[in-house]
């Protein structure tokens, strides 16, 4: 899930030559006789590198390069210092970082925004452009709060993303509701008064270690990550969506993996669970989790109704594994009140599980109050949530000026492979030239012409891709090379890096991946790969109905090869099955006209958009 390049890019034209696991980049400023990075008989601009992707060894402590925002000069022949090669995560998108034939960098230029108070657009979005002018100006919302979603007052320099992020994409259709508005803000006063530090929760963590007590006016919700970042966000998400029902305040153990990627998303306070949390709390152990678990203490009445004093805390797991008690117990809502007595909740979870809420009685009416527009929940917990650190923010804003900020659409593509030893990445790229072929996603190409009509009012389209492997970079970005498109139009192809292999628990990696999720979440088109929790968290952040390109099976393909998504939601997908009033199985798929059966995945299911008056 996790990839990053394994060079840096250091100017000019370059070659890359492998050095066992390495991939070494010679760069020959004199006698370089690559082609030229823009072809204009083939009206391809293709470039292959970010600025500041580069390769060296990974470390928590590797010197991050220190991001001033869009306002930061970066010359984009040079090397943004301190990104290292690293193994990387199990999702797709940074990799080995091939270098492109054709490399020399475009000057992205200096975006000017001021830094009183990082609200003015940068300069490449204000340039007036005869192609531009239209797409430019949806791109410039003027409400940075994005409609009352984000509480004034934090210190923009800590966190530049947090306000500036509107400057970079289109304003979003989907307005929060008052009532989520209202909740937020109950809630980060709840988070400021019992956050960690203040006297409740000195009370309440006391409490903790004594294994039994109330927890002195403030209950916590501790949300433990598994798995890649892709199943880490949207989980997230999930679970600050259970704190927000039941006024738990919400701690995240992010590990030294992902301590880098966000910033705090509250004011005042802090979301991070203190490194002197105790010992006697082993969540890294799945037997001693499923011994605490609620499910298991319900079952052997280590919990129940006739107890005076409750146990300090109990666990959730909501992972996808084949320990279901407690997720038996969750998804029933079984005894909520009790539940809601017990101090301390330490939840662990890979899914989306938000939907489930909307499937039980005790939480519906609420939900629905939230989220009256129900295909929006991950859409807007995730721009609450989860805003790029600086450093990632640096990441982001250098490619998104080098390469994609000028285009006049920008299309994504977000590639999986699952299993190379029974599908090979030809059949993958082969349905995927059938799917933007069949879906005219892709410009045509002209095979009888070598040279472009040429045209006033040319259009540009820049075409992203991430993932693992260079060959769907390679394939596309010769198409448009060695022929113009049919229209005209301008076509730069650019890939951040590639990996080939999968890795976990990286930091510099999970950032590198947090960059491109954000990138394909700025696409006006987006394509991505069935099942992939990468795709969910770009098509989420973006509020896109992107084209699911179909997981192919032993081999087998599909016909259709693609197919549009219902809506921007991730997919839940492991929903409960069992009707806990009737005790019998259920198609959790079918009881609601907001709640389908996914497309990417026929048990999994999603939230879609309701238009029908609201049941309360």
């Amino acid at each position: 899930m996790y990839q990053n390049p394994s060079f840096d890019l250091t100017g000019g034209l370059a070659k890359a030559e492998k050095s066992g696991n390495v991939s070494i980049i010679i760069v020959d400023f004199k006698n370089d006789s690559s082609p030229p990075a823009f072809i204009p008989d083939g009206r391809l601009r293709k470039r292959h590198l970010p600025p500041g992707f580069g390769n060296g060894t990974s470390s928590k402590n590797n010197s991050l390069p220190h991001t001033s925002g869009p306002n930061e000069k970066q010359l984009n022949r040079s090397l943004a210092p301190g990104f290292r090669k690293e193994s990387s995560s199990r999702n797709d998108s940074f990799g080995n970082g091939a270098s492109s034939k054709y490399n020399s960098l475009p000057d992205a230029g200096r975006p000017d925004e001021k830094q009183d108070n990082g609200t003015s657009a940068p300069e490449f979005l204000k340039e007036s452009d005869s192609r531009n002018d239209s797409s430019q100006s949806t791109r410039m919302p003027d409400d940075k709060l994005l409609d009352g979603l984000l509480a004034p007052g934090f210190d923009e320099r800590s966190c530049l993303s947090r306000y500036r992020s509107s400057l970079f994409r289109k304003t979003s259709p989907h307005k929060p509701s008052s009532y989520l508005l209202s909740k937020l803000r109950r809630y980060e006063d709840l988070h400021k008064r019992c956050g960690p530090h203040t006297e409740p929760y000195n009370k309440a963590f006391k409490r903790l270690k004594s294994s039994h007590g109330s927890s002195g006016g403030c209950n916590y919700l501790v949300w433990i990550p598994v798995n890649g970042l892709g199943n880490r966000m949207i989980s997230l998400a999930s679970t600050f969506l259970y704190a927000l029902l039941t006024d738990r305040v919400l701690l995240v153990e992010l590990g030294n993996d992902m301590s880098d990627l966000f910033c705090e998303p509250f004011p005042n306070s802090s979301w991070m669970l203190p490194k002197n949390f105790p010992g006697e709390v082993e969540f890294r152990s799945p037997d001693k989790r499923h011994a605490r678990g609620y499910g298991n203490q319900l079952k052997n009445g280590i919990i129940n109704e006739s107890m005076e004093s409750l146990p300090s805390y109990t666990f959730l797991n909501l992972d996808h594994s084949h320990y279901d008690l407690d997720r038996l117990s969750f998804y029933c809502n079984q005894n909520p009140t009790l539940l809601r007595k017990v101090p301390w909740l330490f939840l662990i979870s890979d899914q989306y599980f938000a939907p489930s809420f909307f499937l039980t009685p005790t939480f519906k009416k609420e939900v629905q109050r939230m989220f009256p527009e129900k295909e929006t929940v991950f859409h807007h917990l995730a721009r609450y949530l989860f805003h790029p650190s600086n450093e990632a923010w640096g990441l982001i804003i250098r490619f998104y000026q080098a390469y994609l900020a000028k285009a006049d659409e920008r299309i994504g593509l977000q590639i999986r492979v699952f299993n190379t030893k029974t599908t090979t990445v030809q059949t993958v790229l082969d349905e995927l030239l059938k799917c933007t072929q069949k879906e005219k996603l892709l410009p045509q190409v002209d095979p009888q012409s070598p040279v472009a009509t040429p045209s006033k009012n040319q259009r540009s389209k820049a075409i992203l891709v991430t993932s693992l492997y260079t060959e769907f970079f390679e394939n596309i970005s010769n198409t448009y090379w060695a022929k113009p498109t049919v229209t005209g139009e301008v076509i730069g192809v650019y890939q951040p890096s590639h990996e080939e292999i999968q890795h976990f628990g990286d930091n510099m990696h999970d950032m590198k991946a947090w960059a491109e999720m954000y990138l394909l979440s700025l696409s006006e088109v987006l394509v991505t790969s069935a099942w992939s929790t990468f795709g969910y968290v770009a098509q989420g952040l973006g509020g896109l109905k992107p084209w699911v390109l179909y997981k192919i099976e032993q081999g087998n393909t599909r016909n259709p090869s693609c197919v549009r998504d219902l809506s921007m939601e991730p997919c839940f997908h492991f929903p409960p099955t069992y009707d806990c009033r009737t005790k019998t199985k259920m198609n959790a798929g079918s009881l609601f006209p907001y709640v389908k059966y996914c497309e990417d995945l026929n048990w999994g299911v999603k939230l879609v958009g309701d238009h029908q008056e609201l049941q309360l």
